[in-house]
């Protein structure tokens, strides 16, 4: 593999890693299981068992990446968690 070749690949691959980019759910004292369960299903497209474990997660450590993606996608999905009440931001 020429020297070339192997820049081309290691930007390719750096230019992925950067475009990810993460939406963390906070712990709070306001939303119950049930409305983090199912805010999760509706916005983030998870199943009932991955919001079950965030919910627990984001419970016990205080918060939890539920989502990685660009963040043109990630941006509307952060929003209807918000809109929800939940506290998440894109990191």
């Amino acid at each position: 593999m020429s020297t070339k070749e192997k820049t081309s690949e290691k930007l390719l691959l750096e230019e992925a890693v950067l475009t990810q980019n993460e939406i963390v759910l906070f712990n709070d004292d306001v939303n119950t299981f049930d409305h983090v369960i199912e805010t999760l299903i509706y916005a983030c497209d998870h199943s009932a068992e991955q919001a079950e474990q965030c919910a627990i997660l984001v419970h016990y450590k205080g918060k939890c990446t539920v989502k990685t993606g660009e963040y043109k996608d990630l941006k509307p999905r952060c929003s209807m968690l918000i809109e929800a009440g939940l506290s998440a931001e894109i990191i």
